[in-house]
């Protein structure tokens, strides 16, 4: 007679995923000592600017691992003492660029303290007291870092937006086809959304400059490409390419990644992903690359939904 295991109390080595967020405040400035003041302004704009700028961060931290006899994966405790303890404590209401040895440009090694470098940095701090799968870092609501434990790569985004009116209906159908496709969406006059837009790019971290794009260049193709010529537009008569494509949600990040791979790769990164918000219900992503670096999708998620 075959004997029934009973099933383990309280989920203990079934795996999970859980997430602590962590905030703190702290400035920086962007100067490398080996340019001219000149070069300093041109390369970092308003960010070059003494004596700093400062940002209310926000750190996303994802660890995984098997439920213990307690029915979890870590005592929430240990976590919050460990986060204090090796990160935000030694951050908040500090200057970065004098907060760590890694962002001492004085010499060959150290690097500016910018979101990408900085949560890269964390990683390495953080990695030996917890089990981290994933590291999200907010510098400000749209623009955030993504790291995922690679020595050089980082996921950074940025957000934007535009307001635009489409119609969802197929030229060659009729509007009674349309309608029953479509719904609402297919009326002869169309509907407004205001869209959210983020565009995240894949690069290694420059060890000087800690970024892994110029990040004004990045604003400005996502302006030029997405912003100026999709903004106060009715898509299917405004935009030539909708002409003839039916511009869901899905289409539309479609056509944003379509436009701006090629670019991307030109300013030093890879077009990762565009997420495209069209109302609080609705959403479409588009992978631009496979998954780089043994790196599913889902890796970034699990820091997204917090």
């Amino acid at each position: 007679m075959t004997e029934m295991k009973s099933p383990p109390r309280h989920g203990q080595g079934r795996g999970c995923v859980i997430t602590r967020r962590a905030c703190f405040s702290a400035s920086h400035r962007y100067w490398l000592p080996e340019l001219s003041a000149d070069d300093n302004a041109a390369r970092f704009g308003p960010c070059a600017i003494a004596p700093g700028h400062g940002h209310n961060y926000e750190l996303i931290v994802s660890m995984a691992g098997g439920l213990d006899a307690d029915g979890m994966v870590l005592n929430l405790s240990e976590v919050k003492h460990a986060i204090r303890q090796e990160v935000t404590g030694q951050l908040d209401f500090r200057f970065l660029n004098e907060a760590w040895p890694e962002f001492d440009v004085s010499g060959p090694s150290g690097c500016l303290p910018t979101t990408e470098a900085l949560v890269r940095v964390i990683w390495q701090r953080l990695s030996p007291h917890l089990p981290i799968t994933a590291l999200r870092l907010y510098e400000q609501p749209g623009l955030w870092a993504d790291y995922l434990g690679h020595p050089m790569d980082a996921f950074l985004t940025i957000r934007t937006h535009f307001a635009a009116a489409h119609r969802l209906a197929r030229p060659e159908l009729s509007q009674e086809e349309n309608e029953a496709i479509y719904g609402k969406c297919a009326r002869p006059h169309g509907h407004g959304h205001n869209y959210l837009v983020d565009v995240t790019v894949r690069g290694a971290i420059d060890p000087r400059t800690g970024m892994v794009c110029d990040l004004s260049a990045l604003q400005r193709l996502v302006d030029d490409l997405v912003v100026e010529p999709f903004d106060h537009t009715f898509l299917n008569k405004d935009v030539a390419f909708f002409a003839e494509c039916v511009p869901t949600a899905e289409n539309i990040a479609l056509h944003i990644a379509d436009r701006l791979s090629t670019p991307v790769k030109a300013i030093g990164a890879h077009l990762h992903k565009i997420r495209l918000q069209e109302s609080p219900n609705n959403a479409a992503e588009v992978y631009a690359e496979t998954p780089q670096l043994d790196r599913m999708p889902a890796a970034l998620e699990s820091v997204a939904a917090v």
